[in-house]
């Protein structure tokens, strides 16, 4: 499937149809590579899924979070737990692991630091798709090392991601939030949705577990990291199109949240790296 877009109404990756001839043959991981851009139904696999970006940005929701994921960074989805995924000009490798191969005891999904070894592990993990059949002894030695490696990332996450709510006016927040983060304010989001103050932070700080003036800040970086990576993009138009007034107070907010600098992510992410899946 390597070159075709998943779209709205396409199937997610074929992992649950070869998972009866993983289970027969030994074979307890494989990859699947993926090119392009749109957004799965919801659905679930039966094995833990590793996704590497080496370009573009994928998103991952679940029912309690919405998870944003930069390219040169993997996300960790866990055996059953039902999500959507959605793709902007991405190059994905994705590498399933049978539970048995790999125990995740968090249950949720996580973004991953992704250091050079791991980057080139997962990318070479390609050459063996989850769609074959019979064993591999060289294959097998190669996935259990990586699955070691993944364990301990899963104790680095990264807090890159949004939370979700089944409050309708809750939701409505987000939704207007992050559609105006250049211009928003707690006063204008509550002339929005018609509702008070005292009610928005009272239902939205139970809904939530943060304030709304958390959850913008934290949706304002989300939406630079994807700005920041767009050809021609600079720091300070990035800064301005996410609401901060400044580049040196969107550089410290960036930096504290993501530990690194608005220009080494860019520059980091502006050289290509070898592809996924290929």
């Amino acid at each position: 499937m390597t070159g075709s877009a998943r779209t709205a109404t396409s199937a997610p990756p074929a992992a649950n149809s070869h998972w009866a001839s993983m289970r027969s043959t030994g074979v307890a991981a494989g990859t699947f590579a993926f090119e392009g851009d749109g957004t799965t139904a919801w659905h679930r696999h039966d094995q833990h899924q590793l996704e590497y970006a080496s370009e573009g940005i994928v998103g991952v929701e679940t029912a309690t979070a919405r998870h944003r994921l930069p390219s040169r960074q993997a996300v960790w989805i866990p055996a059953g737990l039902a999500h959507q995924s959605s793709f902007i000009g991405a190059r994905t490798v994705s590498v399933f692991f049978d539970p048995a191969l790999l125990r995740d005891t968090g249950g949720r999904v996580r973004v991953l630091p992704v250091d050079p070894i791991l980057r080139a592990m997962l990318i070479y993990a390609a050459r063996w798709p989850i769609g074959r059949t019979g064993g591999d002894a060289v294959a097998d030695s190669y996935f259990e090392a990586l699955s070691h490696l993944v364990r301990e990332r899963l104790d680095e996450e990264l807090p890159f991601h949004l939370p979700a709510s089944t409050d309708p006016l809750v939701t409505e927040v987000m939704r207007h939030t992050d559609a105006h983060l250049a211009t928003a304010s707690l006063d204008r989001v509550c002339r929005a949705v018609a509702v008070s103050e005292r009610t928005l932070r009272r239902r939205f700080q139970a809904a939530t577990g943060m304030t709304w003036r958390q959850y913008l800040l934290h949706s304002r970086l989300l939406h630079a990291m994807t700005l920041l990576v767009e050809p021609g993009s600079t720091v300070l138009t990035t800064a301005l199109a996410v609401g901060f007034d400044s580049a040196s107070a969107f550089s410290r907010a960036f930096q504290a949240y993501t530990g690194e600098t608005p220009s080494g992510f860019r520059q980091d992410r502006a050289s290509r790296p070898a592809p996924a899946g290929r």
